[in-house]
């Protein structure tokens, strides 16, 4: 989070940095990278591993691993959100986000093409999956108009990744973007939640839309940094802007749907093995957990227009998979063949 893996063009300054250290080579030096991991960790104490800034490897003041030309160069990720940046600094020849100083001629090549309508990058190891008949084109195909908003931070999970790895819209969707805070999660926690509920009101008093769908980034990203108290508040603040949000729903004669991909901020502690109880470093604190959680993810339908018609079911294998035809069916479409089941219920 300090260079190179920016994503949805939130701070270019990141890929910048990044640029400079992994090509030119140029930042602070270490003998290696546990050196460098644990120098850092003491100049910056309390500063979480991604946070840490770049560092260079050198040996007599000189870096080892500058890439020029006729290098290869693979880049690992196989999701695309961090990784086309990167790849355009790479490929691209009239590239104007930042000088780069020099572009050095390498075979360049990511784990799958991170963006099958720019077919970004050329070159790649595994054929990316065809992701076809997703919620978004389903609808489209049916006339449903659509409407998508979020922060930058997830403005592509429910664009980009939404309609399958596809940069572009299908026919009635409109997207809206929030330019997140180009600030450690920790520092401003309530991100822009409340924006972003702005801009769900905004469209749902339109009237232009039939379904709406928003990601509220804070628990996922506050969640990584550690700090319990910014996670509480960063809770605190989607709770605030879902009050605002449900009653213009209410109002307009529909329901909600309300859920996560994976939990976060639910856990931040890691746990001892033994005692089932919060880990505690050395000086006695608590072992702050900044990974997902793997607890299972409530799914909640808001529903105050229906008096109690509506319901969910609870399967052994419930999951996102579903989602896709419970929303079809609250829409009075039939599901696609490919989907798994809906979870609605009519009572």
């Amino acid at each position: 989070m300090n260079i190179t893996m920016d994503r949805y063009d939130a701070n270019w300054n990141m890929v910048d940095k990044g640029w400079h250290t992994h090509v030119l080579g140029e930042g602070e030096q270490f003998a290696s990278a546990s050196a460098a991991v644990k120098e850092l960790r003491i100049k910056f104490p309390g500063t979480i591993d991604q946070d840490l800034p770049p560092f260079v490897i050198a040996r007599d003041g000189k870096p080892v691993g500058t890439i020029e030309d006729g290098d290869s160069v693979v880049f690992y990720n196989f999701r695309g959100d961090r990784a086309i940046e990167i790849t355009r600094a790479f490929e691209e020849e009239s590239f104007k986000k930042f000088d780069r100083v020099r572009v050095p001629k390498v075979t360049y090549a990511g784990m799958l093409q991170y963006d099958g309508d720019l077919k970004l990058p050329k070159r790649f190891l595994v054929n990316p999956p065809a992701i076809l008949d997703t919620s978004g084109e389903w609808f489209s195909k049916g006339g449903i108009t659509q409407f998508a908003c979020s922060e930058t931070q997830k403005f592509g999970h429910v664009t980009y990744f939404w309609n399958g790895n596809r940069s572009g819209k299908f026919d009635g969707e409109t997207y809206q973007e929030v330019p997140s805070d180009v600030v450690p999660f920790e520092q401003r926690p309530w991100m822009k939640a409340a924006e972003i509920a702005d801009a769900m009101i905004e469209a749902l008093n339109s009237g232009k839309y039939r379904t709406l769908r928003c990601n509220f980034a804070n628990g996922d990203m506050v969640g990584h940094t550690g700090n319990f108290r910014a996670a509480t508040m960063s809770v605190e603040a989607v709770d605030l802007q879902l009050a605002r949000i449900l009653p213009v729903i209410d109002a307009m004669g529909g329901v909600a749907l309300i859920t996560a991909d994976h939990g976060n901020a639910d856990e931040m502690y890691e746990l001892d093995k033994k005692t089932k109880q919060p880990a505690q470093n050395k000086d006695g604190s608590f072992k702050a957990k900044t990974a997902h959680t793997l607890n299972p993810v409530p799914l909640i339908l808001y529903d105050n227009v229906s008096g109690g018609k509506l319901g969910l079911k609870q399967t052994p294998t419930a999951g996102l998979s579903n989602l896709a035809a419970t929303t079809a069916n609250l829409l009075g479409l039939e599901k696609h063949d490919k989907w798994d089941e809906s979870l609605l219920e009519i009572k």
